[in-house]
């Protein structure tokens, strides 16, 4: 049997008094490391520079690639020698906050980030530049900024992209000081996210859309707070996604029951079509969207076309669908707002639909579906 090469180890080479998330270069190393594979006993190295922070997609593509060294303002700040020997001029140089000089340079492949290499971003299908910057007291914050962004998704709906982005980066930081883990903001959240739908049962909209306003904020925080700490968990992403699947439809329907206390309350039959629409519809789009991932490599159906990427910021998620309810709300008519995401959410899934069977015709007449993003 073939023997499987030894994964490489992790390592930070000098110290740095400066703080990143609250976490010393070191540990923050070992967790890159772990999030990266690289907890191995043997085998090459990976030398990580604490006088610089990187993104961990940059610590894969070095790991990927024995030999490589990358550089910024010349000194070395990753890289990935595949002997103790070439190690040695390594260390010396990351020491010293100096380049490789002469023969020290000889058999690797050196990467200056200020030329702008990209690496492959797998689950985006998207070539991008990962953050990589020296780590100092004046620069700690533009690093905490590129680190936060850096853990944001391409490609969401529009209060995500553009309306809470710097809240939640002000609660991350706040909680990565006081050492509130990830699981923590999940539960706090969740108090949130199950008290809304008493108030929209009640018929108070406006204090039912501030609960939810909450959590759908610290919706953000608990992921990005995992992310930029480096402290995800399996059970911690089990609990944060299942309760984004299970708690959209229990909302919308306890919105539609608190009508009566406006006496707006939809007739029965017009209660159980526009229920039977938002709620099939929500079930049909997630099933298109896996049925699209599991088709076409497991890309996700939003990366495919710019078209898609844009579609997906007001395509009938929550976060649009709340958007339609407040505007309901603006002219005090919570009843047309319910019909409105009901609407909505069929034209999403029919939208959609056509993409997917777009998307397998194309590949029926031997065509490719490829990301956008990737595109050069």
């Amino acid at each position: 049997m073939r023997q499987q090469p030894e994964r490489p180890r992790i390592a930070c080479v000098g110290t740095n008094d400066t703080l990143l998330w609250g976490l010393t270069m070191a540990e923050r190393t070992r967790r890159l490391g772990t999030e990266a594979g690289l907890d191995g006993e043997g085998g090459s190295l990976v030398l990580v520079n604490a006088d610089f922070a990187a993104d961990v997609a940059w610590i894969r593509h070095v790991a990927a690639h024995p030999g490589l060294v990358i550089t910024l303002d010349g000194v070395p700040a990753l890289c990935h020698p595949r002997t103790a020997a070439e190690a040695e001029p390594l260390r010396t140089a990351m020491l010293q906050g100096r380049a490789l000089i002469g023969s020290e340079a000889a058999g690797f492949d050196i990467l200056a980030y200020e030329d702008g290499p990209t690496v492959e971003n797998k689950t985006l299908r998207k070539r991008e530049t990962p953050f990589l910057m020296r780590l100092r007291p004046e620069t700690r914050q533009a690093v905490e900024r590129a680190s936060y962004f850096g853990a944001y998704k391409g490609v969401t709906d529009l209060l995500t992209k553009y309306l809470w982005p710097e809240w939640a980066l002000w609660l991350t930081r706040l909680c990565a000081r006081l050492g509130v883990t990830p699981n923590m903001v999940t539960i706090v959240g969740a108090i949130f996210c199950i008290a809304a739908p008493f108030a929209f049962a009640d018929g108070r909209y406006w204090l039912g859309m501030a609960l939810g306003l909450v959590f759908m904020v610290l919706d953000t925080v608990d992921g990005k707070l995992a992310r930029c700490t480096l402290t995800s968990s399996v059970i911690g992403n089990m609990a944060d996604h299942g309760l984004d699947l299970v708690h959209p439809p229990f909302w919308f329907w306890f919105w539609g029951t608190g009508l009566a206390s406006w006496g707006l309350a939809l007739p029965e039959k017009a209660f159980a079509w526009t229920m039977a629409a938002i709620l099939c519809g929500y079930v049909a789009q997630r099933v298109i969207e896996g049925v699209f991932m599991r088709q076409n490599g497991m890309m996700h159906i939003h990366v495919w076309t710019r078209f898609d990427s844009a579609f997906r910021l007001v395509t009938a998620r929550r976060n649009p669908n709340m958007v339609i309810l407040f505007v309901s709300m603006l002219f005090s008519r919570p009843d047309l707002g319910l019909k409105g995401v009901a609407w909505w959410t069929v034209a999403s899934c029919l939208v959609h639909l056509v993409r997917l069977v777009q998307a397998r015709l194309l590949v029926g007449r031997g065509g490719t579906v490829t990301s956008w993003l990737a595109e050069p």
